[in-house]
């Protein structure tokens, strides 16, 4: 790194003078063709990351020195609840078949074998290292709470690595665990961590919405998941002017009331010849009715991961299926995610038609809920979710082994109450009228089991809810007692009893900061720059001579950065003998919050200092601009 000779520190250390000329700054005139969202465009042509393999980053200085800024506003911030730790990225399987996460994380997790055949995995998060470490180190309630933390590199084997840093296969994570002898003491540590977020992301620049979230393959009680709306982002946020928030796996809305059918005959359910009205809009076309008015069938076969080690000894299948069908009302979509935790399973795929016809007993398109053969009651829903696989299983064939299941039947509770519908007949071209849920098929369990829609009425205020894009930047989770219990970590109580402690999982992620903050930014201005809050930039502000060949102007940006850099703001000059278009160019498209031009203006001892994040032009002393800009940020 430049030093420049002249500039020294009160106490007469040399300060690194950054210019431009003596750096690697790479930008690039045009993005590649294969860049996506805004952020992936202008982080690629900032100079700021470059790609080595899919979903895989090299950062370049730039975004090297963003990245470390964030960081030290977590670490700050994190220091004052917790103690970080560091803890290691290749993992035995043997610690994640503890949790039953070995075969839960799927092709998610990186795998791979050491020189002597064992199996180790490249770790996507922690929980299952920090229990390990308390079980073998914490004995009592006297050591309890604790907050660890670390700052870490993860992995995860995306699918589909695609919009730069949004979803990639390697990145930086700050990721919280609180041991808590109680679940009073795990209200403490979840909120201190929602307050330290907000610190977090309040000083990272950011605007975000915190909202109730689905806990995933984390488990546990509660979730919150923090979030900046984008277009680039892949969830969507329901919100509504009463303060309410969740994501589209949580959300859920006051819906209006509806009309029913009148009956016909005598009000049981009446065989109609329906052929070839198969979908849900000649459906209602045929019966002149609204999609309201009409049960739709979405039906799946689920996977489960519990209890599975133990069905594998027999011989059997290593992931056990159950069939999964939803009723919801014909104008609604299911969510899987709302579905899979209802019915216990991790994922769902669309049934075979071979499967239709053994678990309901009807063609696709002609689906519906009456007269399905065996439908699986609540209480042994209960049981299965509660652990009690293998009874359940019992005549399961190893070739099929969904087959001898009974059928799990989610009804939504859109339907709850409503009356004289029309739904599939489980025969090919016909449809029933006049069917009524609790009448005519009861379901395992009633729940909420739908995407909400735009415009309907949010549960709190009833406030009409709008529906945006997001992207996921931290993360808040009540782990409860999921892997202390799995994993054996006990601790004595004040009475001596030995106790199962809760934890919570708490993560942020480092990139997502960066891209959330240019995304916002570049949706601004038109998605083709983009200025950072100053306290994650990788420069506050920027020095531009627009001409180094006249020497007053070299001498005064000189003296100006030099003075800058004394009052501790950081500072780029850029020397560059370039035209002052190109760097002015240069200053946008790397981020740079402020800038400064020394140019004709000098002449009348001002300077042209330019705010971006505010779009606001002025002229300033030249003795004046140091306390200008120092003023602006310690107000930010």
């Amino acid at each position: 790194m430049y030093i420049a000779p002249h500039d020294e520190g009160p106490e007469g250390t040399a300060k690194r003078m950054h210019r431009w000329s003596k750096l690697f700054i790479p930008t690039l005139r045009e993005a590649p063709a294969d860049a996506e969202v805004a952020s992936h465009k202008l982080l690629l042509r900032a100079g700021y990351i470059r790609q080595l393999g899919a979903g895989i980053y090299s950062y370049l200085f730039l975004g090297n020195r963003s990245i470390n800024k964030i960081v030290a506003i977590i670490r700050q911030e994190m220091d004052t609840i917790g103690q970080e730790f560091l803890l290691p990225t290749i993992h035995p399987r043997e610690i994640w078949e503890e949790s039953g996460r070995w075969t839960g994380m799927g092709d998610n997790m990186f795998r791979l074998k050491d020189r002597k055949g064992a199996d180790l995995c490249l770790g996507m998060t922690h929980e299952e290292i920090i229990t390990s470490i308390a079980r073998n180190e914490l004995r009592s309630y006297k050591q309890l709470p604790q907050i660890w933390y670390q700052i870490q590199t993860k992995f995860r084997d995306e699918p589909r690595p695609k919009s730069g840093l949004l979803r990639v296969r390697q990145f930086i994570m700050k990721d919280a665990y609180s041991i808590d002898i109680d679940d009073a003491g795990l209200d403490l540590s979840y909120d201190a961590h929602d307050k330290v977020y907000r610190r977090i992301f309040d000083r990272c620049g950011l605007q975000y919405v915190a909202v109730e979230a689905d806990s995933g393959a984390m488990g546990g009680s509660q979730s919150q998941e923090f979030m900046v709306y984008t277009e680039a982002g892949e969830d969507l946020i329901a919100s509504s002017p009463s303060g309410y928030a969740a994501n589209l796996e949580k959300a859920t809305s006051r819906l209006a009331p509806v009309v029913d059918l009148e009956p016909t005959g005598d009000g049981l359910p009446e065989l109609v010849a329906t052929p070839g009205k198969a979908s849900i809009a000649d459906v209602t076309e045929f019966f002149g009715i609204d999609a309201s008015q009409d049960i739709k069938c979405v039906a799946f076969m689920g996977r489960t991961t519990q209890a599975l080690s133990s069905f594998a000894a027999g011989g059997g299948p290593a992931s056990p299926l159950r069939p999964v069908v939803a009723f919801l009302r014909g104008d609604h979509q299911v969510n899987e995610t709302k579905l899979c935790a209802v019915a216990g399973v991790a994922e769902l795929r669309p049934m075979l038609p071979e499967e239709l016809e053994l678990h309901i007993g009807g063609p696709a398109g002609f689906l519906g809920p009456v007269g399905i053969p065996e439908i699986m009651t609540q209480g042994s829903l209960n049981g299965l979710n509660s652990g009690k696989l293998l009874d359940k299983l019992k005549g399961v064939s190893r070739d099929n082994p969904s087959e001898g299941l009974k059928t799990i039947v989610i009804m939504d509770l859109g339907l709850e109450g409503r009356k004289n519908l029309v739904a599939g007949a489980n025969q090919l071209d016909f449809h029933f009228r006049n069917v009524t849920p609790g009448r005519d098929f009861t379901p395992t369990a009633t729940a909420d089991i739908r995407n909400i829609l735009e415009g309907e009425l949010d549960p709190i205020g009833g406030q009409p809810l709008r529906l945006g894009k997001a992207v996921e930047i931290g993360h808040i989770f009540k782990l409860g007692r999921k892997y202390s219990s799995s994993m054996h970590a006990t601790v004595l109580n004040r009475d001596g009893k030995e106790i199962v402690p809760t934890m919570g999982s708490y993560g942020i992620g480092i990139e997502r900061i960066l891209t959330a903050a240019i995304e916002t930014s570049a949706a601004q201005n038109g998605g083709e720059s983009y200025a950072l809050p100053a306290a994650i930039a990788p420069f506050q502000v920027i020095v531009t001579v627009t001409n180094i060949k006249e020497q007053t102007l070299v001498e005064a940006g000189e003296k100006i950065a030099a003075e800058l850099d004394a009052a501790g703001i950081d500072v780029l000059l850029d020397d560059r003998d370039e035209r002052a278009g190109v760097k002015f160019k240069d200053a946008d498209i790397i981020g740079v919050p402020y800038r400064i031009a020394v140019g004709r203006s000098l002449a009348e001892g001002k300077v042209e200092f330019l705010d971006r994040l505010q779009n606001q032009t002025t002229d300033v002393a030249v003795t004046e601009i140091t306390n200008t800009l120092r003023a602006i940020l310690q107000s930010n």
